[in-house]
């Protein structure tokens, strides 16, 4: 790709960010789709987001993704966020539109996509969702209207209330978890912690609970011990890379108002997660 005077940039903010397949992925829809776009991974320290936040405005990016840690914070630094993100209290996706900076967060609609495509249905079942940070939001907002019971549990036990006490203004089939002991025998069990993304990680739970007629789910995305475990229990699982690739498809559109090619840039994610 050939960067000019009228290229349009995006990327994406995080911290740590070498990690990042995002790149790669939107860089070649760009180029297929023949648009003058480039997307790039800018490292953005917590104490730096609130600056980074203006420079979107200042260097009129495009847009931008937003990434661990910062899908929470990020939010009081809009001009608007619209109102599932508002809900959810988390943005993964910041669009430009002359100067005025609008959140959106298309992780849950993301993660729903993946399920669908891998015949994955979540009506009237038990579901468990450990962590319960800025992804963990998105997806419970979702996957709350399919339950028959969403639990959720967080070592950090406020921080999982707030988010419980959020759904339940909503929603009736919402339980916390005080321990990770009292997870049961869920239908389906989402690891929503980065726990898995380094191969020294502890596992999320205790993988006993795992059945042959489980669904396990982990955001995280590539293989990771907790699916290598339920692939020995002989449970259907899937990991992150589904909702990595529908959630960007959707910010692409938010970005541009086209369709990207969503078989290339899975191809190409898939191609590159180790």
């Amino acid at each position: 790709m050939d960067v000019s005077g009228t290229t349009k940039i995006t990327g994406i903010f995080g911290y740590p960010i070498d990690h990042t397949l995002s790149p790669l992925m939107h860089n070649a829809a760009f180029r297929e789709m023949g648009l003058n776009n480039c997307y790039m991974p800018f490292q953005v320290s917590p104490e730096d987001l609130p600056d980074a936040v203006k420079s979107i405005r200042c260097l009129n990016l495009l847009g931008v993704n937003i990434t661990i840690p910062h899908k929470e914070k990020v939010v009081s630094l809009l001009d608007e966020v619209n109102e599932e993100a508002q809900f959810i209290g988390a943005v993964n996706t910041i669009v430009n539109k002359e100067g005025i900076l609008t959140g959106y967060n298309t992780d849950g609609r993301g993660f729903m996509s993946s399920l669908d495509e891998n015949n994955i249905s979540a009506d009237g079942k038990n579901i468990v969702i450990i962590g319960t940070g800025g992804a963990a939001r998105a997806v419970s907002y979702y996957l709350s209207e399919k339950a028959s019971q969403l639990s959720l549990f967080d070592i950090t036990i406020p921080k999982a209330r707030n988010l419980v006490d959020d759904l339940k203004m909503i929603r009736n089939n919402i339980k916390l978890l005080e321990t990770i002991e009292d997870i049961g025998k869920p239908d389906i069990v989402i690891n929503a912690t980065p726990l898995g993304m380094k191969a020294d990680d502890p596992l999320p739970f205790n993988p006993d609970i795992i059945t042959p007629d489980t669904v396990v789910c982990d955001l995280v995305y590539k293989k990771t011990k907790l699916l290598q475990e339920a692939d020995k229990r002989g449970a259907k699982n899937i990991d992150g890379s589904g909702m990595l690739l529908w959630q960007g498809v959707l910010a692409f559109e938010l970005w541009t108002g086209i369709k990207p090619p969503v078989d290339l840039m899975r191809k190409i994610l898939l191609s590159n997660i180790s």
